[in-house]
């Protein structure tokens, strides 16, 4: 199966930009230059200038999803830790909790940050060869940051960065963590995203406050020498994974939206409109559909799929479906991740239960953006199956002995 790219994606940055400043639309003296036709012009240009940076090839899904002997998925950034939550041991899976951050040798110092993020880090096993992959970077670089080297994580042994989608609350700390270990990471790291409208400054339009909700630094993209790649289809990564490509509305969830795009590019970043669906075409707020979003799997051999949801704008169902319709694989053994449920009201949440329960996985971990009222209910529709996870867990997956 071959990966389709988005054309001409990215183009090279032409100048340094604040994470935080604003793409507009609005602007009569910028709106024929940045939005709507007038970008197609300005990529031209720009491409003529500096040459047209195109994007890596996804490494593409061409047959079996690789059977993994282990699979250790880190909770790097969540919203929250609960430092005594005693460690235990299931069939098939072992979950560590972090506790404090405390050594025999020294008194309390530093110890994990929660925020309103997700970041999520996966050692991943095939025989000796073992590969790691960084999903989402949490809303600041501050806790991301601290909270990789308290974990022990690496920065220089990451083989593939993956963005699930454009919202700050999952890429606020990419930039700070790019910056912070300049020089570090493997040259030409993958960057994997799920398509051009994962790059569109973004407006906060829900409760409980409105605002801007950030942009890409494409900038910083390109100083730590990564390679971006667009997933639009399903494809590898770092060989051991593989992402759904853009999930499907195929279930009975509804999008229900909190943010708006604004297309155009300013000082480097923002994304290109030219390269978006014409149903995303527009000027000034348009309504985020999250086309671009992914989810990133792996294939734990004699047990199935283990699902790493991030956000599940477009649903959780949807994206366990998407994974599985990817990999030919039905199975699945645990769905992590947020469910974006705690807007929905509880008979919605009800049904979401009932989806998963008829998909069967072993093990469900919600994280995030899932609310409590998912956990309730579904302590009580498979306890079994429940799995509490906190900023600092550890999710061990091994693979089934037979």
């Amino acid at each position: 199966m071959a990966v389709t790219l988005n054309p001409g994606t990215p183009i090279q940055d032409y100048s340094r930009r604040s994470l935080r400043t604003r793409i507009t639309c609005d602007d009569p003296a910028r709106r024929d230059v940045l939005c709507g036709g007038g970008a197609t012009a300005l990529g031209l240009l720009l491409a003529s200038l500096l040459g047209d940076a195109r994007p890596a090839l996804a490494e593409a899904v061409t047959g079996p999803m690789p059977e993994l002997d282990s699979v250790a998925v880190h909770i790097v950034t969540d919203s929250y830790q609960f430092a005594v939550a005693p460690s235990r041991k299931v069939e098939g899976l072992t979950v560590e909790h972090f506790g404090w951050g405390i050594t025999p040798d020294h008194p309390p110092g530093p110890t994990l940050d929660s925020e309103f993020g997700l970041s999520m880090h996966v050692t991943s096993r095939r025989g000796e060869d073992i590969r790691r992959t960084l999903v989402d970077f949490g809303f600041t670089s501050e806790a991301l940051n601290n909270n990789l080297k308290l974990l022990g994580v690496q920065p220089s042994e990451i083989d593939a960065l993956v963005l699930s989608h454009g919202h700050y609350d999952h890429f606020g700390g990419l930039a700070g963590f790019l910056g912070k270990n300049q020089g570090q990471l493997k040259p030409g790291l993958p960057f994997h995203v799920g398509g051009e409208d994962c790059f569109c400054a973004r407006e906060w339009t829900a409760p409980p406050v409105k605002g801007d909700f950030g942009v890409i630094d494409r900038q910083a993209l390109k100083a730590a020498n990564l390679t971006v790649t667009s997933t639009e289809r399903p494809a590898l990564v770092a060989g051991h994974g593989f992402t759904s490509g853009q999930i499907d509305q195929s279930s009975f969830e509804k999008l229900l939206s909190p943010s708006a795009m604004r297309l155009g590019i300013m000082h480097g970043s923002g994304c290109y409109p030219d390269r978006l669906s014409q149903a995303d075409q527009g000027e000034g707020l348009i309504p985020d559909q999250f086309r671009h979003e992914i989810a990133t799997s792996f294939n734990l051999k004699g047990r199935g799929l283990v699902v790493l949801t991030s956000c599940s704008h477009r649903g959780v169902v949807n994206a366990v479906r998407q994974a599985q319709t990817a990999s030919g694989i039905q199975k699945v053994h645990a769905v992590i991740g947020g469910f974006h449920l705690a807007p929905y009201q509880p008979d919605y949440v009800r049904q979401t239960i009932a989806a998963l329960k008829e998909i069967g996985p072993d093990f469900v971990v919600p994280l995030h953006c899932t609310g409590e009222a998912f956990y309730e209910m579904a302590k009580a529709e498979m306890p079994n199956k429940l799995v509490r996870a906190y900023t600092g867990t550890r999710l061990v997956f091994n693979a089934s002995a037979t």
